[in-house]
């Protein structure tokens, strides 16, 4: 099987980015609404991140009712609709999912709240669904990933200057000193939201994007169905059986984990001794991105969200710990790590010549960084104590020319490189620590693209399906972070903890060299593709 190669669609693919931009502007206005919701409900943290857990549990309840929906039609809702109008009405669904909260807001309901949460990320999920795949198709799909990557920089771009461009509308400033947030500020907010997301859908509308369907016969996937509810139904299980009993949280959540990879598995072997019924499942390098993307965003979202507290404990980066005021630079920096990295993975879209590639891909890290530190500095952080942080990111240069643009290499290269990283951060402490930890940033940044364009390689028909099963797994940002937190919670404490981030890497170094193996044996080789076009 061989995938023809075709020229970048650039005009295209500068408009689809847009959209990956307010992915990123979307978590800025976020992290205004996670503090206001816990201090207007007088919350606990717990309760205050449920915020994160609706849009977590929206994007996999989304994609799976998407994938459902299409089993029972008949057909391939996204390929019937086109990525295009798929994006469209994505955004309407999220405009619809601001405006209503609104009215939550005002009715005093942190549960109308999560509610209409839940709604704004059932639209994005749908926009990655139809928008992942769309810009994999706008080219060759050996170089998907590139694509990706780009996608990927915008939107850590939007995450990056979100906080600026959210304070500023509604406090008038950027700096830490602003107004204390209302009702009328969060109304604000989401009718800029909703103007924002409804503008978008309009430039789309009547932009000249291809549709990006494909003509080929639709087959039904019964025993993929049932296999994703089945995992669906045992997950419920496990949450009433934690509400219910005394189970540890940690036993709960292996199972959890046990619930997801077994459920995968099975039912890729039972697709290989009959494939009918079984869909894109039938493909083993759907199963392994799946797996991928599941670990993935896990690893990343939960080298953040421990790291606030490990630098509060005494002991750890000084003897008191560090103070809640001077916490923020560093959580910027993980961040906006990941924009550096995704900056520099999306050089490869450009057509440069190879000594310009070159230059770019030393000059382009640190541009990014800057960038960091400017918004650092507009917030009133200090900023000197990053500067050191520059030796990381020649790392990650030298890394990312390992990789040589190659998505297997690539992917490799960066979770041993990751895991040595986390490793590191465990048997060290204070700034050589926090750096180490934060350089997992570089290393996730473009481990997405990586696993998404091998994830969906090869599969033809079904890549708008897989694009959905790959979306559900997003579901690790849900699991993998709260494990990790149980498991500082034991006998071993919160920074050996990091030891979960390290087996994490390892596992995604150990998949990626099995979707080389399983895509080599479809005739199918990225890594030989990219390495003939330069």
């Amino acid at each position: 099987m061989t995938e023809t190669a075709k020229p970048t669609n650039y005009g295209a693919l500068g408009t689809l980015v847009i959209v990956f931009f307010f992915w990123g502007f979307i978590a800025a206005s976020n992290s205004i609404l996670i503090p206001f919701c816990k201090t207007h409900f007088s919350l606990s943290q717990f309760q205050s991140q449920l915020i994160g857990s609706a849009f977590y549990g929206a994007y996999f309840i989304g994609s799976l009712i998407l994938f459902i929906i299409s089993n029972i039609v008949g057909y391939d809702i996204v390929n019937k609709i086109g990525y295009k109008r798929g994006i469209i009405y994505g955004l309407l669904i999220s405009v619809i999912g601001a405006l209503l909260i609104i009215p939550s807001a005002n009715a005093n309901s942190f549960n109308a709240i999560l509610g209409s949460l839940f709604i704004v990320a059932l639209g994005f999920s749908l926009q990655q669904t139809c928008a992942q795949p769309f810009a994999i198709s706008l080219g060759d799909p050996a170089t998907g990933s590139h694509r990706l990557n780009l996608g990927g920089g915008v939107n850590s771009l939007g995450t990056t200057l979100g906080p600026i461009i959210v304070s500023f509308f509604l406090f008038g400033s950027v700096g830490s000193n602003m107004a204390e947030v209302t009702v009328r500020n969060i109304n604000n907010l989401y009718l800029i939201v909703a103007a924002v997301f409804a503008a978008v859908a309009l430039f789309f509308l009547f932009s000249k994007l291809p549709d990006g369907k494909n003509d080929e016969p639709f087959e039904k996937a019964n025993k993929a169905s049932a296999s994703l509810l089945a995992m669906t139904g045992l997950i419920i299980a496990i949450i009433i059986v934690g509400q219910l009993t005394e189970i540890s949280k940690l036993t709960l959540l292996i199972a959890t984990m046990l619930v997801v990879f077994g459920i995968l598995f099975y039912g890729n072997g039972q697709a290989e001794k009959n494939s009918h019924g079984w869909g894109a499942m039938k493909y083993p390098q759907l199963i392994y991105g799946m797996l991928g993307i599941f670990v993935y965003v896990g690893v990343e979202v939960t080298i953040d969200n421990n790291f606030g507290a490990l630098l509060k404990q005494p002991g750890y980066f000084n003897a008191e710990g560090l103070d809640e005021s001077k916490i923020s630079q560093y959580i910027s920096l993980y961040w906006g790590s990941l924009m550096i990295g995704r900056w520099t993975g999306a050089i490869s879209v450009f057509n440069l010549s190879a000594g310009a590639k070159k230059i770019a891909t030393v000059i382009v890290p640190f541009v990014a960084f800057g960038v960091v530190l400017f918004v650092n500095y507009l917030y009133g952080n200090e900023i000197g104590n990053l500067l050191p942080y520059a030796i990381c990111i020649a790392v990650a240069i030298a890394a990312f020319f390992y990789g040589q643009e190659k998505p297997v290499k690539t992917l490799l290269t960066l979770s041993i490189l990751a895991a040595i990283a986390m490793v590191i951060g465990v048997f060290t402490t204070g700034i050589i620590s926090v750096f180490a930890f934060i350089s997992g940033g570089l290393c996730c940044s473009i481990m997405w693209p990586c696993i998404f364009s091998l994830g969906v390689g090869g599969l033809g028909k079904y890549t708008s399906e897989g694009s959905a099963m790959l979306i559900m797994m997003i579901l690790g940002g849900a699991i993998i972070p709260p494990l990790q937190g149980a498991v500082g919670d034991g006998a071993i404490g919160l920074h050996n903890s990091y030891l979960v981030a390290a087996a994490c890497f390892l596992f995604l170094a150990f998949l990626a060299i099995k979707l080389r193996s399983v895509l080599q044996k479809q005739g199918l080789d990225f890594d030989k593709t990219v390495e003939a076009s330069h």
